[in-house]
């Protein structure tokens, strides 16, 4: 299967293009492990694919409107 095959036939079934769920995937994953406060930004970034914490953190803040310090102090304040 081509690559843009596989990637018109994803976007059909799952609803989004491949490079697009990955991000939310990732970010999601993210988000989880920032909350739990497990890891630190720059171990996040890793575990989660990027390799610097620059780019992960760019991500971040595009994806959610907010920085990941801003997240996870939104985060303590639910608790």
């Amino acid at each position: 299967m081509s690559r843009s095959s596989f990637a018109e036939r994803f976007a059909r079934v799952i609803g989004t293009t491949p490079l697009n769920y990955l991000l939310q995937w990732r970010l999601a994953v993210a988000r989880n492990m920032l909350t739990r406060a497990q890891t630190t930004v720059a171990e996040t970034a890793l575990a989660v694919g990027y390799e610097s914490a620059s780019g992960f953190s760019t991500a971040f803040s595009r994806e959610t409107g907010r920085s990941q310090k801003e997240f996870i102090e939104a985060q303590r304040s639910a608790v």
